[in-house]
């Protein structure tokens, strides 16, 4: 289990709503602050629960 709002916890979160790769680099190459981006927006749209 990854602690929470580190970088495995965005890949895990965002694999759990079918999100692996992102411009067809897997999700482990990004940094945190991109993945967290990403999160934040799917939360604002509804998308991801948190």
């Amino acid at each position: 289990m990854a602690h929470s709002y580190s970088k495995g916890w965005f890949v895990q979160q965002l694999k759990a709503v079918n999100i692996s790769k992102i411009d067809g680099r897997k999700l482990e190459s990004y940094k945190t602050y991109i993945l967290r981006n990403l999160h934040a927006e799917l939360v604002e749209q509804g998308k991801i629960n948190s």
